[in-house]
């Protein structure tokens, strides 16, 4: 993979969810860092999602005082942060994406750690809050969060939910968010081929605003990581998912109607009565479902990939 010329041109999409007090300050430093570091120009993408306060208004001061360097994008209300992201993603031009969010808690200073590693060779680089100056409320179901999404992932980050990421282009433009996708963007990379890995960042105390997290968050985060892995590890062969788990209830139904039916013939108690023999019938036709499901998933996926023979490329010379 060819090295990133130094002098880049540089994209940094901030989603904003009432952060009015900090995204005029968070513009100076991120122009101080890309001034020091040289690595300009740069263009900073502001997100507006659907804020009740005057974060709007101080956006647009940005806009009108840097327009060379400062887009500004207000959605009609609130979307999320994935949403946020994704349209930013739409927007940016450079060829490394950086993504912050809006709160201060990111130092820009990190900035130049960050292109180091993209100068390595790897397609994204995501922040590890290491020493991170949150509240308990927060710090324990996180790291209970990253457990679990590195055990189902396979996935070996510490901190999957840092806002502060570098991606070289073609990753944001070929991913795709919605929901709460925004916490599992190395899962969805990594499913794509790219490379990735972490640097530990400087985290500060949030000295404005109000944390966004809660635990309807972290709930259906859950629910986003099965989706993940899901599309990520099957998309392309989804019998193996719903042809697995067809085969295993299908095994344990079986089980259960031989040992019924083992018992009967041995003399034992009737079968026809027992619960258990109502849940190997159960477990039989599940299977069945699910074979059929995973045949017509394949069949789906064979008339798809027909009309669109296209992967992702590494790398092309000539």
């Amino acid at each position: 993979m060819s090295a990133v010329p130094k002098n880049v041109h540089l994209s940094f999409v901030i989603p904003v969810c009432n952060e009015e007090g900090t995204v005029g300050e968070l513009f100076a430093q991120i122009k101080k860092a890309v001034e020091e570091a040289g690595e300009g120009p740069m263009e900073v993408i502001f997100v507006d999602d659907g804020s009740t306060d005057g974060s709007w208004k101080e956006i647009t001061k940005l806009h009108e005082k840097y327009p060379e360097e400062v887009k500004a994008l207000a959605f009609r209300r609130n979307f999320g942060k994935a949403a946020a992201l994704a349209e930013g993603f739409e927007e940016a031009c450079g060829e490394i994406v950086f993504t912050l969010d809006a709160d201060l808690q990111d130092d820009p200073l990190e900035i130049s750690r960050f292109l180091e590693k993209i100068r390595e060779g790897y397609d994204l680089v995501s922040g590890w809050k290491k020493d991170r100056k949150d509240p308990l409320g927060k710090t324990v179901p996180s790291r209970f969060f990253n457990f679990m999404t590195r055990m189902v992932s396979g996935v070996r980050l510490h901190d999957f939910n840092c806002g502060f990421k570098a991606y070289r282009q073609e990753v944001v433009k070929n991913i795709t968010l919605y929901g709460e996708l925004h916490r599992y963007i190395p899962v969805l990379a990594n499913g794509e081929g790219f490379r990735i890995t972490e640097i530990p960042v400087r985290h500060r105390p949030r000295e404005q605003g109000v944390s966004k997290y809660g635990w309807k968050r972290f709930l259906r985060g859950f629910l986003d990581l099965m989706t993940v892995v899901t599309t990520t590890r099957y998309l392309m062969r989804p019998a193996h998912l719903f042809g697995g788990l067809g085969i295993l209830l299908g095994a344990l139904g079986a089980g259960i109607l031989i040992y019924l039916s083992a018992g009967w013939f041995m003399g034992f108690r009737g079968i026809g009565s027992r619960p258990l023999f109502f849940f190997g019938i159960l477990f039989t036709l599940l299977s069945a479902q699910f074979l059929s499901l995973g045949l017509v998933s394949e069949l789906i996926l064979k008339t798809s990939n027909e009309r669109n023979k296209r992967h992702l490329l590494r790398e092309r010379k000539g």
